[in-house]
């Protein structure tokens, strides 16, 4: 471990952010990137997310679309916030906690608990910027992940 937090972890936070920066990209709910990129590009950017992170995020982002032949949706929902827009590293973060919570309550690898946070019900709750469930506590976030419900 170097600097503040574990590089694994640091490594979650920029595949989560960099998922965020990509939906917002091309107007896609997170869940549809998600499974654009498939297993082995979610992989592939967590196992190198230290060389991509000191990338420029533009460039990366255009290579997986491209790579992952990701089509422009119409969920907007920064366009659609009516209050401070949180950026794709605060929401990177939030899907982080997420993702460690995840991990280790249901003893599975960081891609399968990346899936199955953007694949749930809280995802849609945390996307929308006008509600206040981003800026919850992790653990309610993950409590309402685990109930499937707020």
């Amino acid at each position: 471990m170097k600097g503040r937090e574990d590089k694994k972890e640091n490594d979650i936070f920029f595949l989560c952010s960099l998922i965020d920066y990509i939906a917002r990209k091309t107007k896609n709910h997170r869940s549809t990137v998600v499974d654009s990129l498939g297993t082995k590009r979610l992989l592939k950017i967590y196992e190198l997310a230290d060389i991509y992170h000191s990338d420029n995020i533009d460039a990366v982002s255009d290579d997986f679309i491209e790579q992952a032949a990701i089509q422009t949706g119409n969920f907007d929902n920064v366009a659609m916030a009516k209050y401070s827009i949180p950026t794709h590293w605060d929401i990177g973060k939030v899907y982080k906690r997420l993702v460690l919570a995840i991990m280790k309550d249901e003893k599975c690898d960081a891609i399968t608990a990346v899936q199955k946070a953007y694949n749930s019900f809280i995802s849609e709750k945390i996307d929308d910027y006008n509600s206040s469930v981003f800026y919850d506590n992790p653990q309610n976030i993950f409590l309402a992940y685990k109930t499937g419900t707020l």
